[in-house]
């Protein structure tokens, strides 16, 4: 129990990622008391002056009934009021709602549309019915996603998946491999590729913002720019947020081509690295709803990184041609996890990642996808509960 701390309590169910580290200081500094729920013993997060306490929870992956009842467990015995997803665990967190009390919130949209939006497939033609921009998509399996491959360049990928796994691109005219899980076949639109975060409720964009990765991780961003100015993006997404009644957050991946026309390639229906372009003191009020809050300003920097994951991926590119940009973004960058008043979370995190980075060593696999592997949907949720 919160015994006689006053403060209203948030549960963060993921402390691994500087995003949740946003979130925690974010909370904290609006006066609210900071939990954490995460499969890992040591993460980011456990050593933030920004959190009160932290919980040892089964992945969602393998364990989603288990998962969903510590949540709860923790919700009754903390007293919790608000539930916060932070990464692709909210596709598990948004089934937690019959197990809480009236008057406790699970922030973000009901399961069935976070998963349409989730889906490879389904997100596509779903903008698509909205009349929103979104590459001809089709399943790999059908012989529409031959035809497809047979007169345009195209991007395979499987129908569920994070951190770019299993994404692939072939040419016109390609043979389609023997996939080994459901994948989709979608035209390659040439353009500039652009990434959004955005907060929303009731139908309206409290804030959005438009950035672009500087150096990559794979297909995972590591280091990103904000980029300004992209009006039809803004549009597009204050339609969807509109059309959908959206509460919540939500990103997307645009390929902008050559005539301006934003398409929209894939949802993510939870917060990603743009978050790290707002104010933290901005973010509480926002996520709340504060009556008289206007909007989250926008941080001064432009240009912010990932130092530890930036500097490997520097580091390893040091005899390719990607060395020079890498560079150039890893010294014209700032930290997003670095904060004087909390320099743990920044000082510690090669201890506290440790379990991933050996991980994906031995596994051979980027740590993105190591660092998602254990809270990704798995599709087979027949028994959570309803």
């Amino acid at each position: 129990m919160t015994g006689s701390d006053p403060r209203p309590t948030v549960l963060l169910t993921l402390g691994r990622l500087p995003k949740a580290l946003d979130l925690a200081r974010a909370f904290s500094s609006y006066g609210w008391r900071v939990l954490v729920a995460e499969p890992y013993r040591w993460h980011l997060c456990r050593v933030s002056r920004a959190v009160a306490k932290c919980f040892v929870v089964p992945p969602p992956a393998t364990a989603q009934v288990e998962y969903l009842e510590a949540l709860g467990r923790i919700v009754r015995q903390e007293n919790v009021r608000l539930v916060v997803p932070v990464s692709e665990e909210i596709l598990h967190v948004a089934h937690l709602r019959p197990l809480l009390a009236a008057g406790v919130e699970v922030y973000g949209m009901p399961a069935d549309l976070l998963l349409r939006l989730h889906d490879k497939l389904e997100f596509p033609h779903f903008v698509q019915s909205l009349g929103l921009a979104a590459p001809e998509t089709h399943d790999a399996a059908s012989p529409m996603a031959l035809d497809l491959l047979g007169r345009s360049d195209c991007v395979v990928k499987p129908v569920r998946s994070c951190s770019g796994r299993g994404l692939s691109f072939l040419p016109a005219g390609s043979t389609l491999p023997a996939p080994a899980e459901p994948m989709v076949v979608q035209r390659r639109v040439d353009g500039a590729v652009l990434s959004t975060f955005s907060i929303a409720r009731d139908g309206e964009v409290v804030s959005s913002v438009v950035y672009r990765g500087t150096l990559m991780a794979g297909t995972v961003a590591v280091a990103f720019e904000r980029v300004d100015g992209h009006a039809a993006i803004g549009a597009w997404i204050s339609a969807f947020v509109a059309k959908t009644r959206y509460s919540g957050f939500v990103s997307f991946d645009f390929v902008v081509d050559a005539d301006g026309t934003p398409w929209a390639i894939e949802c993510n229906p939870r917060v990603t690295s743009g978050i790290h372009f707002l104010r933290h003191e901005d973010l509480a009020p926002a996520i709340l709803g504060v009556p008289g809050f206007r909007r989250p300003r926008l941080r001064d920097v432009t240009r912010l990184q990932q130092f530890f994951p930036a500097l490997t991926e520097t580091q390893g590119s040091f005899f390719t041609e990607r060395f020079a940009p890498n560079l150039r973004a890893l010294r014209t960058s700032r930290d997003v996890t670095w904060a004087t008043a909390d320099p743990l979370p920044l000082v510690t995190m090669p201890l506290t990642s440790l379990t991933i980075i050996v991980r994906a060593a031995r596994e051979r696999r980027s740590l993105g996808e190591v660092a998602t592997s254990d809270i990704v949907w798995n599709n087979s949720a027949d028994s959570l509960p309803r």
